[in-house]
């Protein structure tokens, strides 16, 4: 998987590329710490390169939103789309993050 975390209107946003999930994990947590220590209200996870996510990619979005909170920060997810859209939803994400 691809990461990179950009700045933009004052909020992080990590671009992720290719299949997340648990190979993804260091690279991940790295965009996290970055993410958290530039944004200073919002991050965004951008999903729309993800063509795959597992069980494991769930629980390093939660971690990320468990990090983000005790920094006093929001999450949202962006972009996800087919069956990467399909885990979020059947995961009931939306009622743990803003999905747009």
């Amino acid at each position: 998987m691809q990461t990179n975390v950009t700045q933009r209107d004052g909020k992080a946003v990590i671009n992720l590329a290719g299949r997340f999930d648990f190979n993804a994990h260091r690279e991940f947590r790295e965009a996290v710490e970055q993410a958290v220590r530039d944004a200073s209200s919002l991050i965004e996870v951008d999903l729309g390169g993800v063509d795959y996510l597992d069980s494991s990619a769930l629980g390093m979005l939660l971690m990320l939103r468990d990090k983000a909170k005790s920094a006093g920060k929001d999450v949202s997810l962006a972009n996800a789309h087919g069956s990467v859209k399909q885990v979020l939803d059947i995961a009931n994400f939306g009622k743990l993050f803003q999905l747009v």
